[in-house]
């Protein structure tokens, strides 16, 4: 049974991964695990932090000469916002040594709806809610997607290929009869070659939004940049 642990916080020096059970034998390298990363960070619409960081894994331990030896695998993903001269994360989430002066004004009291924050308190009986904000953040995806990169190489040996596009973003959809029927012939075509779904995702990859249909991307970009300039956001298919 594979098995993954994952750790580090938004914010930090780094997010780290520990993945146990992948057998002996398998080929795999960080080119691969970042070519994953490389499509997480693509898309219309996302966020600053984006621009930020440029996300890179390294293999630390449990693969030799490109090769795995059954040792469970490490990883680690630096963030670059750590080092940017414009943050101060290096103090406000510093290992050792004291909290930084006026930490008081500093910590986070409002939790966000929906979220981790008031959770995490309870919890935990912490005071600031940065604790939680950190550790429950979008960005421990990033080793999710590099730790799951290990998992689809060795499904890969099976025959087994992923593949995903999008069907709707807001009110962009496949809603016309031509533009579904265009979406049948295409994803028929697609799924007879080789490695059918990865063509699928390779394929929706050329997209900002990962819609196979040109004039239903136009449209959940503008989509987006509505909801943007309203504040808002949008839910997918």
């Amino acid at each position: 049974m594979i098995r993954f642990l994952t750790a580090g916080e938004s914010h930090g020096k780094a997010l780290l991964g520990i993945v146990e059970g992948v057998p002996a034998g398998l080929e795999i390298s960080a080119a691969y695990i970042n070519h994953q990363l490389k499509r997480r960070q693509q898309g219309y619409g996302r966020g600053t932090r984006m621009k930020i960081e440029h996300d890179e894994a390294e293999i630390l331990s449990g693969v030799r000469f490109g090769i795995t030896t059954g040792a469970p695998i490490a990883l680690v993903i630096y963030n670059h916002d750590w080092e940017s001269k414009s943050s101060d994360w290096k103090h406000l989430l510093a290992v050792e040594g004291d909290a930084p002066q006026g930490y008081e004004d500093l910590k986070v009291s409002i939790p966000r709806p929906g979220h981790a924050d008031l959770v995490g308190a309870m919890k935990y009986r912490y005071d600031d809610l940065r604790n939680s904000i950190e550790r429950a953040s979008a960005r421990e995806t990033a080793m999710r997607v590099a730790i799951g990169s290990v998992a689809r190489k060795l499904l890969e040996i099976f025959g087994v290929f992923i593949g995903s596009h999008v069907l709707s973003i807001g009110e962009a959809a496949y809603r016309k009869q031509n533009s579904r029927i265009s979406l049948a012939k295409t994803l028929q075509a697609l799924l007879q070659a080789s490695c059918g779904a990865y063509k699928i995702a390779e394929e929706a990859d050329k997209s900002e939004v990962r819609i196979l249909d040109e004039h239903v991307a136009a449209s959940a970009i503008s989509e987006i940049k509505k909801a943007k300039k309203n504040g808002d956001t949008l839910g997918g298919v």
